[in-house]
């Protein structure tokens, strides 16, 4: 690799963004342990199965910027590129996204994120758009 080039990886999965998030987490009074129900494992093997051909060669690592749009299918009066403003938050929908991503070996440890854009808009064509890159 050339002296100062900054990796990256950028890439668009089409797919209709589980709307299940990561805050739906269950609790087994019996054994006070959290668990996923049904509904959170099948959204997260959902953007697994998306995510698993994008994997880099090697994990990044160092200060990160992740760019992340949640691309959902037009419904009622929206209209493509409108930014959607509802349910499910950024914050909850990319918290399950940025776990699985670290599992996979997109980089380190998710905590090497240092500069974060998650944005959700109304879509003709649903899926996630996403961009990683080293900022030093």
């Amino acid at each position: 690799m050339i002296k100062n080039q900054k990796r990256k990886i950028e890439f668009f999965m089409p797919m209709l963004p589980p709307t299940t998030t990561a805050q739906q987490h269950k609790v087994n009074m019996g054994t006070k342990k959290f668990y996923d129900p049904p509904e959170l494992k099948s959204a997260k093997e959902k953007l697994k199965a998306h995510l698993i051909p994008h994997i880099p060669e090697k994990p990044f690592d160092g200060p990160l910027r992740l760019i992340v749009r949640w691309c959902f299918p037009v419904a009622g009066k929206h209209h493509d590129g409108e930014y959607k403003y509802t349910k499910p938050d950024t914050d909850d929908l990319n918290k399950a996204l940025k776990d699985i991503m670290e599992r996979l070996g997109f980089y380190v440890n998710d905590s090497r994120v240092a500069s974060e854009l998650i944005e959700k808009f109304w879509a003709d064509i649903p899926g996630i758009y996403i961009r990683l890159e080293e900022l030093e």
